[in-house]
């Protein structure tokens, strides 16, 4: 089994690797590592935005395309990142409530939808 190096180590390692090859390959696996973790991160939140969006397809009701285009404007009006938007979204299953911020410009997104939707 692969045992991970933690990064201060792999910083200590960069400095001390005796060739330039090495030096080179170690360089390449720290920086495959930073790209799986943050694959890893951009996996965890895509399920809960498609969570978010499915919540959001229900309540509007609107097709997928509409739904993330909701939330995109939300995130954006509020100037919260979109991940954090959906987690907030899929929490209220959990009886939390919806951030005032998300709650004001979620009920405006719905209004221009529906008014886009009377024209």
């Amino acid at each position: 089994m692969h045992q991970v190096t933690p990064p201060r180590e792999e910083q200590r390692l960069l400095r001390t690797v005796p060739s330039a090859e090495d030096a080179v390959l170690l360089a390449e696996v720290v920086e495959l590592r930073a790209q799986n973790e943050q694959l890893g991160r951009a996996l965890a939140s895509r399920e809960v935005i498609d969570q978010a969006r499915g919540m959001m397809m229900a309540l509007a009701p609107c097709p997928s395309d509409r739904a993330w285009d909701l939330m995109v404007d939300v995130s954006q009006h509020c100037n919260i990142k979109l991940r954090d938007v959906a987690e907030a979204l899929v929490a209220t299953t959990k009886d939390r409530t919806l951030p005032e911020p998300i709650q004001r410009e979620l009920r405006r997104a719905l209004r221009r939808l529906h008014a886009e939707d009377r024209r």
